[in-house]
């Protein structure tokens, strides 16, 4: 069980963008499309994991001193050791490999996608905006894997649109941390004031909204029945960070939050709709 809590699954909701590029070409009633996206999201998983275990062997000393990682991540609460976290390592990256021989498309993006995770791990989280920027740029690669294996072009709106959701939620989560662990377990906080990430999160969301707007309507003009979902989404996401105080995890708030669950499943009805042949 620890082993599995040390890949977080819970986390692998964020690797469903890679499914973006399949629904917005209208791939999605294509069988093998289906296949080959749904294979890269396991692939992602896969890699996604492996930086997560890389991630907690070099902050499992930092994270005994944060007050919900040190009872939740397996090697700072002590349930395992950190040569069991190096074999599963090492198993994740094998199966990754023999992955990418029949998925060669994706070794670019997936490659691109760990430099940058083991760059942040050990010298960008610490440099204000730019960590803001690595964690975004994982699910900008995300669309691209989706893309790169469908041998499709990501467009200009959908690159953006994707780059400041991305910017948002990372924002939100840098304000989480200031609010509840200050610079206990991650020093970088120490040059972040909550107004000026607030005012980073506004921004983002309001290029998200502007932008998904604008790429919705250069695709398919009824796909602006589903710009409601997006606006009401980003306001319950932004109250139940506040009133809640969650947004440290937003992968938790959208699986414990049944009106974002049903908003999320009301947005994508609407696009399949839109985009049905």
């Amino acid at each position: 069980m620890a082993l599995i809590i040390l890949m977080r699954p819970h986390q692998w909701i964020k690797n469903f963008f890679v499914f973006a590029p399949l629904i917005f070409t209208g791939k999605f009633l294509e069988y093998y499309a289906a296949i080959d996206t749904v294979i890269t999201f396991l692939l992602f998983s896969v890699t996604a994991s492996g930086v997560y275990i890389i991630n907690d062997l070099k902050d499992m000393e930092a994270d005994r001193a944060h007050p919900r990682k040190r009872k939740t991540r397996p090697l700072a609460a002590g349930w395992l050791e950190p040569r069991q976290a190096i074999l599963l390592l090492i198993l994740l990256y094998s199966l990754l490999v023999v992955g990418c021989v029949f998925y060669a498309q994706l070794i670019g993006v997936l490659s691109l996608y760990l430099l940058i995770n083991v760059f942040y791990t050990y010298v960008f989280k610490f440099l204000p905006v730019i960590d803001i920027f690595c964690i975004a740029s994982g699910f900008v690669l995300r669309v691209y894997a989706g893309a790169a294996v469908l041998d499709v072009p990501v467009s200009a709106w959908m690159f953006i649109t994707t780059l400041s959701l991305a910017l948002f939620l990372a924002s939100i989560k840098r304000k989480q941390e200031l609010a509840y662990t200050k610079t206990v377990s991650r020093k970088v906080l120490k040059y972040y004031t909550a107004d000026l990430i607030d005012k980073y999160a506004v921004m983002s969301a309001t290029a998200a909204l502007l932008f998904y707007s604008l790429f919705v309507l250069t695709v398919n003009q009824q796909m602006v029945y589903s710009v409601p979902f997006v606006i009401y989404g980003i306001f319950r996401y932004l109250y139940v960070v506040e009133v809640d105080g969650l947004g440290e995890s937003p992968t938790k708030i959208l699986l414990q939050d049944p009106q974002l669950i049903s908003t999320v499943e009301l947005w994508i009805r609407v696009i399949l709709w839109a985009l049905w042949p």
